[in-house]
């Protein structure tokens, strides 16, 4: 019996083993690598030197470093319960629907299936000050008189990158919460309806606590995915005005693009850490692992 054991152990880590193989390959050495840079000053044209965390004490007193990491929690905040609030709303949408279920999945998966760089493209066309969309419906409604800056000023440059990510990326939740939707009963639902309750108490008590680990999920990607946004970014603001849309990533690679390759890392290795450290409170908080 203890022999079969083995054996069937065996086997499982024998299927396992190119699993490992890529992690380590793929993830684990790369993250390595970027956290021992993360100790040695790496410049062009000089060998690399070893200076201990000096990296880290030039990053407490680099105030761009903390502009753009306010900026990052900023986005994440105000990007992810909107994309979680709007896929719910698109998934509840789509499980009810009967008629041109076709053409509601197509206009919510097209943001979705468009590259980045050329979402991003057509919402700097939308903001344009001139010609854009957004202050021809405002001006043409009479919301405003004057065109807005929506790219030139701090706040405003806030929310027009936010709501660009938000467009692009609410598929996605709005994918993953579907999918849990259809693995719910109907026969819960049904018993409900027979019980009296209407469809908000069959929302918040029947259909909301059986999505959880489905909603986790979806929190665990978006939160990791808005703390690394880069591209919406790098084409819409590029990082501006004055550094008020710099998210992280986009501080790390200008140090990437400066040859600055050890304090690059060490921006790296804070997102990283930031990044693991919210997984871990979502998992803890939502007692997922034990469901």
């Amino acid at each position: 019996m203890l022999t079969v054991y083995r054996h069937n152990n065996l086997s499982g880590y024998i299927f396992l083993l190119p699993l490992f193989l890529f992690m380590a390959g793929f993830v684990l050495v790369p993250v390595v690598g970027t956290l021992l840079n993360s100790f040695y000053k790496d410049v062009p044209f000089l060998q690399s030197e070893f200076n201990g965390l000096d990296n880290y004490r030039s990053l407490g007193g680099d105030s761009s470093f903390w502009q753009s990491l306010r900026f990052s929690l900023l986005f994440v905040m105000a990007a992810v319960p909107l994309e979680l609030l709007l896929g719910m709303v698109f998934a509840l949408v789509l499980h009810k629907a009967t008629n041109s279920k076709a053409l509601l999945w197509a206009a919510v998966l097209i943001p979705w299936a468009i590259p980045s760089a050329v979402s991003a493209r057509i919402w700097e066309l939308i903001y344009n000050y001139n010609y854009g969309l957004a202050n021809f419906v405002l001006t043409k409604f009479g919301l405003t008189t004057e065109p807005i800056n929506w790219l030139g000023g701090s706040f405003s440059a806030f929310w027009a990158v936010t709501v660009a990510d938000v467009w692009k990326t609410t598929p996605f939740v709005a994918i993953i919460i579907l999918a849990g939707l259809q693995a719910v009963p109907d026969d819960f639902h049904e018993s409900a309806k027979i019980d009296g309750a209407g469809f908000i108490r069959r929302f918040f008590s029947l259909t909301l606590p059986l999505l959880k680990p489905v909603i986790v999920v979806a929190l665990l990607f978006r939160t990791i995915d808005s703390l690394r946004v880069f591209d919406v970014i790098y084409v819409l603001t590029g990082g501006g005005p004055g550094g008020a849309t710099s998210a992280l990533s986009l501080y790390g690679y200008e140090y990437y693009l400066i040859g600055d390759f050890g304090y690059a890392s060490t921006i790296s290795v804070v997102l990283f850490v930031i990044a693991m450290a919210l997984s871990i409170l979502y998992v803890r908080f939502s007692r997922f692992e034990r469901e």
